[in-house]
């Protein structure tokens, strides 16, 4: 496990906390295998009953660590392995085991997007949420460009995925993909409360329950292939180079000259 991501078990329960406070909680490829482990193994161990996410301190995450992605993750020029982030996302995707999410602040990119996947999301007054992927030069992920439409409607998740609009919590519950939104103060036990009652019902029949809501993964995975495939490409375009040199030299970027 990451030192990044700190698990813990309490009954049922397994928490697997964002702590990397010192970097906004940006996502390392590190941080990625870490999650991606405790998904699987979560499916894996009949004891595990529900799976909370949630971080330390004031933001839930800033998403992907750029400089760490633009570094590369070894896996890349591995034919037979497959990246860490694409084993979260296909792990997060898949899980069988529900997904409890507590958001208590800002959460960026792939700090949003995962929550699409979960099954119950809560939110404190103070949270925010932006998926700025066209503003790096870059197009949605985790099937994002799939799954808001269909929680938000399209209008909506253009607002998000196209002009890149940061929402409020209170709009995030609107759009259809926080359950609720809560004083600070109460989100850790109202996100708690919410998994330890999942992880007391008959398991089998919640495992079946989720499954045939949510239906066969299949399209999900497939459209986030496509999604990959492109954001792949786009990670060796010119304009991604130029999105990312301006976001570490904290400028804004020049798209006037397209190659």
């Amino acid at each position: 496990m990451s030192e990044h991501i700190s698990v813990s078990r309490d009954g049922g329960v397994l928490r697997l906390t964002f702590n990397r406070t010192e970097k906004k909680n940006a996502i390392t490829v590190a941080m990625y295998k870490a999650l991606a482990d405790g998904l699987i193994e979560a499916d894996r161990d009949d004891s595990v009953r529900v799976v909370l996410f949630d971080a330390e301190g004031e933001i839930y995450s800033a998403g992907n660590d750029i400089a760490d992605f633009m570094a590369g993750d070894p896996a890349r020029d591995d034919p037979h392995a497959t990246p860490e982030v694409v084993r979260f996302l296909e792990a997060i995707a898949t899980a069988e085991t529900p997904l409890v999410a507590a958001v208590q602040g800002p959460a960026v990119g792939v700090g949003v997007t995962m929550l699409l996947h979960c099954d119950l999301v809560y939110a404190a007054e103070a949270a925010t949420f932006h998926t700025p992927f066209v503003d790096l030069a870059l197009v949605p992920e985790a099937a994002s460009s799939l799954l808001l439409p269909r929680v938000a409607g399209y209008q909506r998740a253009a607002e998000m995925l196209l002009l890149g609009k940061k929402i409020n919590a209170a709009r995030a519950r609107e759009f259809g993909f926080v359950n609720d939104v809560v004083a600070g103060g109460a989100l850790a036990e109202t996100a708690y409360e919410a998994a330890q009652a999942l992880a007391a019902k008959a398991p089998r029949a919640l495992v079946l329950s989720k499954r045939l809501a949510k239906g066969d993964p299949a399209e999900v995975l497939k459209h986030m292939r496509e999604e990959g495939a492109h954001f792949a490409a786009q990670l060796k375009s010119p304009e991604f180079m130029e999105a990312g040199a301006a976001f570490l030299q904290k400028r804004k970027p020049d798209f006037s000259n397209p190659s």
